[in-house]
């Protein structure tokens, strides 16, 4: 496993480095603006079978996506006009909006209802790599059943040791993103989370 220690961005050297450690098939762990997420590129199937072992969750449970910016998420997601005002209000930020998924996204990353969860993460070391990469990351949270919590690198690095990558950032909080159901109106609040969510719904909808 490589260590990458950083508090606020890796240089351009390091961030090419931990890219093309995912562009290659590599599994990594780095910081959001939540918990640690832990993540491999969706364009490779191999990578997101090895997160699902190293993880040990069931196939059936689905994976989201990682986006830098709502152009990117325009590609796999059908964005209605009312979600899209919403997308712009809380993006990037603490939240995880389910949404109607396009063909370019894998099947076992959606739901029966071809949904998928995606969000654009309000951390500048997690939007650099996925920049880096070219496309959006797979992601789940660094975590396992028996202990609910993803905020510590030190223990992360104990408990998944066959990880290729881990971005250090230190710790994070240890609080989840809101999670919104935004594939119908209304909208569904499916957790609540880190981000605030009346004062925005309000708004848009």
């Amino acid at each position: 496993m490589l260590v990458l220690k950083c508090h606020e961005e890796l240089n351009p050297k390091d961030m090419e480095r931990a890219a093309e450690i995912v562009r290659t098939g590599g599994v990594v762990v780095y910081p959001t603006d939540t918990v640690y997420g832990m993540g491999c590129d969706l364009n490779n199937p191999q990578a997101i079978g090895r997160i699902y072992s190293i993880k040990k969750i069931p196939h059936r449970k689905p994976l989201s996506l990682l986006c830098s910016d709502p152009r990117q998420i325009s590609a796999y997601a059908q964005i209605s006009g009312p979600a899209f005002n919403l997308m712009r209000r809380i993006t990037p930020g603490p939240y995880t909006l389910i949404m109607q998924a396009t063909r370019l996204v894998p099947r076992i990353m959606m739901t029966k209802q071809r949904t998928v969860g995606i969000r654009i993460p309000d951390n500048q070391i997690c939007l650099a790599l996925i920049r880096a990469l070219g496309n959006p990351l797979v992601n789940t949270s660094a975590t396992d059943s028996s202990v609910d919590d993803c905020s510590d690198p030190d223990v992360i690095a104990e408990r998944y040791p066959n990880i290729d990558l881990l971005i250090d950032a230190g710790p994070l909080s240890s609080e989840y993103s809101t999670m919104l159901d935004i594939s119908t109106s209304p909208i569904t609040i499916l957790r609540e989370g880190k981000g605030p969510i009346d004062e925005f719904i309000s708004e848009v909808y």
